[in-house]
């Protein structure tokens, strides 16, 4: 087990990136906590890409694996601090528990695997096989793994873990997601005289009820592969006599192992050109949507809306590896999988590195109004990564 002092640091260290309020696209000052607390620890380099991820390695002095510690520094906004009933970002500790936004998503987590890797390397004085990598990525919660490329592409690690909340269990999976846009278009004209021009809404309606008839496919171990309206606008808009000529509907797909962009879209497409073959006034279009962000570095940030699920066997040499590990250190973790998407999309689901997570806290305390991680749960989840460590740095 870790000793106090460690789990200090990281107490400490996880309420000095939580006092640091880091939205989407402005994270420097979780970055600037990081790289500061690298050069201070001894890490053989720091790395800050165009996007804004640093990057953080420790070298062994015998060669073997690259290890990953990926989480991301964004957060989702604080709505109404009055609603909290400690403040959001002094990152305090009452009950055993530290408040505040990003205490479990995810700076608790960052916050743990670095003292780990720290307290891993003075105590190994820096004599095992491989490399140890920590990070900490931008603009997760505006796209789950876009980000990733860039710090996968520089360190190419050999095996990723993903610092999730999960209850200090490994997960092996997830489901991805995929955000798919339809658009139908349509011929203004004043309402007043509708049957001069083609009402685009009403061609959406049609094609709405259409693509509730599709069945996507299931995982005996992810589940399903939901297919969900979730929004629909037209233009113009407000609307006040005049037919709508645009229709625009957004739908969340749930993606399973094995799903790519095309064989998703397939059924939508093969479903709306019989629809437009049977009606030719109705003209529709069907692709996924595009995220680009600003990143606090000047750059922008952009990708399909696309991420892929991905799911490792349970036995798999990894991860009964850090099993065993955790096992030996008194813990005795089960081997599940996400219920949300996470990095791992683009480090498993697009780039085939094997991948594992494991957090402290709990799933359902992400983006809540009093978010929290429990000390217990931080010292915790550093003794589990310092096992990880000790597992796979042989």
């Amino acid at each position: 087990m870790i000793n106090q002092e460690v789990k200090d640091q990281a107490i400490a260290l996880c309420q000095k990136l939580v006092q640091q309020q880091s939205y989407s696209g402005h994270e420097d000052g979780a970055a600037k906590v990081l790289e500061e607390t690298y050069k201070a620890n001894g890490f053989d380099s720091v790395h800050i890409d165009k996007y804004g991820n640093i990057i953080g390695c420790i070298k062994g002095k015998r060669p073997g694996k690259k290890i990953l510690f990926d989480g991301h520094m964004d957060t989702v906004p604080v709505t109404n601090e009055k609603e909290w009933i400690h403040p959001p970002f002094a990152a305090e500790i009452h009950d055993g528990k530290i408040y505040g936004r990003g205490t479990t998503d995810m700076k608790g987590a960052i916050a743990a695997y670095t003292t780990a890797a720290i307290a891993f390397a003075k105590d190994t004085n820096k004599d095992f096989a491989g490399e140890i990598y920590v990070d900490g990525v931008v603009h997760e919660e505006c796209f789950e793994g876009v980000g990733s490329r860039s710090i996968s592409a520089y360190v190419k690690p050999d095996i990723v873990v993903i610092g999730e909340a999960s209850q200090c269990n490994l997960k092996v999976g997830q489901r991805g997601r995929a955000e798919i846009v339809v658009e139908t278009f349509g011929k203004p004209c004043h309402s007043a005289n509708p049957e001069k021009g083609i009402n685009a809404v009403y061609k959406m309606a049609r094609v709405i009820e259409a693509i509730r008839t599709i069945v996507p496919p299931e995982h005996p171990v992810l589940g399903k592969g939901i297919l969900e309206l979730v929004d629909v606008k037209s233009a113009p808009y407000p609307g006040a006599s005049v037919v709508p000529e645009y229709c625009r509907a957004t739908y969340d797909r749930r993606l399973l192992v094995g799903e790519t962009k095309e064989s998703v879209l397939a059924p939508i497409v093969a479903l709306m050109d019989k629809l437009m073959a049977d009606d030719p006034e109705l003209k529709v279009k069907v692709s996924y949507a595009v995220g680009k962000e600003k990143c606090y570095t000047g750059e922008t940030i952009e990708g399909e809306r696309f991420f892929p699920g991905w799911l490792f066997d349970k036995d798999a040499e990894f991860v009964q590896a850090v099993k065993k590990e955790l096992n030996e250190r008194g813990y005795d973790p089960e081997i599940t999988q996400y219920n949300f998407c996470t990095n791992g999309s683009h480090y498993a689901g697009e780039a085939g590195i094997q991948t594992f997570g494991l957090g402290p806290s709990r799933e359902n305390l992400a983006h809540t109004v009093s978010e929290y991680v429990e000390v217990d749960s931080l010292a915790k989840v550093t003794d589990c990564y310092y096992g990880v460590l000790k597992a796979l740095m042989k």
